[in-house]
């Protein structure tokens, strides 16, 4: 168990994620979170900026906890890419399906409150660049018989499809998995 002492700025984005579960994005504002936290606003504004910082921060910290979802999967498949690769999409979407903060943005889609949708849909560049990277890492040390160019769009495949399935799931996470798992071995020719 770990004794290290939340900063100041993930105290800020814990508790915006806590309010954004419990009351909504449009209840958020930098006053109310500053007396959540226990801090003054102008520390708020100094930890995240604006209110859209706050957004992103708090995407960006949910994308830590979905990336170490990845990296346990691959872990646990260390000799085995696509088992790797079907755990990872496995966990991660079951995670989603059990995720406070991603049910508040998804829902939120559904009234006027829609000002975090953008960063999980059309503005995901910066998410699924750093969810790329992760999934590049991991599959680097794997001996694989296609080019740099390939094995980046097989990747970019896997993780914009997890992503999709991540914001409308249309099967089960061991169906949607194993879907993916096989695509992906047929890509890599590891079937």
């Amino acid at each position: 168990m770990s004794t290290r002492q939340a900063s100041t700025r993930e105290r800020i984005v814990d508790a915006g994620v806590a309010l954004t579960t419990e009351v909504g994005w449009s209840g958020v504002t930098m006053a109310r979170l500053a007396e959540v936290v226990g801090v003054s606003r102008q520390t708020v504004y100094n930890e995240v900026g604006t209110k859209a910082g706050l957004a992103e921060a708090m995407i960006l910290a949910e994308l830590e906890r979905f990336m170490g979802v990845v990296d346990a999967a691959f872990d646990r498949h260390s000799g085995d890419l696509v088992a790797a690769i079907r755990a990872s999409a496995h966990d991660v979407l079951v995670h989603a399906s059990d995720n406070p903060l991603l049910h508040a943005v998804v829902s939120a889609t559904h009234g006027a409150d829609t000002e975090l949708l953008p960063l999980l849909t059309t503005h995901a560049q910066s998410l699924l660049e750093t969810a790329k990277q992760v999934i590049a890492a991991r599959v680097a040390p794997y001996q694989l018989s296609l080019a740099p160019a390939q094995v980046e769009a097989m990747i970019d495949m896997v993780v914009r499809v997890v992503l999709s399935h991540v914001m409308a799931p249309s099967a089960a996470p061991d169906d949607t998995a194993e879907s993916v798992s096989f695509v992906a071995a047929k890509v890599l020719d590891l079937d």
